[in-house]
């Protein structure tokens, strides 16, 4: 079975985990393990979780999220999720975790290259 994630390092030390396809009970375990090992093994100033490229994403996948968010701040490391869709930006927001993923307006986490993310919550 192919990863959901990529783990990329920018230059100025960020770690970019990209998530893609859906995030729910199947693979939930494997994307919080992903954003755990990148703060563990590079030791980053700041995680960002790019939901771009997801197409759903579960309670166990925002339960992923929040354990991800969990293990960054736990080792001092930033956290911010980029790119959500707006459905599940909304999810964020009525369940109180938009601040503690970065998001704060909808106009500071522009999609890549006009492209907005597909993903939906449940």
């Amino acid at each position: 079975m192919e990863s959901s994630i990529r783990t990329t390092l920018a230059e100025d030390g960020t770690v970019t985990v990209t998530v893609t396809g859906e995030v729910d009970f199947s693979n939930s375990e494997e994307v919080a393990r992903g954003i755990h090992d990148a703060v563990t093994d590079w030791s980053p100033p700041d995680v960002e979780v790019d939901l771009r490229d997801a197409t759903f994403i579960d309670s166990t996948g925002l339960g992923a999220l929040i354990e991800g968010y969990r293990s960054a701040t736990a080792a001092g490391v930033g956290f911010r999720v980029v790119n959500p869709s707006d459905t599940f930006r909304r999810v964020l927001t009525v369940t109180g975790l938009s601040g503690f993923f970065g998001l704060i307006d909808a106009g500071e986490t522009p999609a890549r290259d006009g492209e907005p993310s597909r993903a939906t919550g449940a």
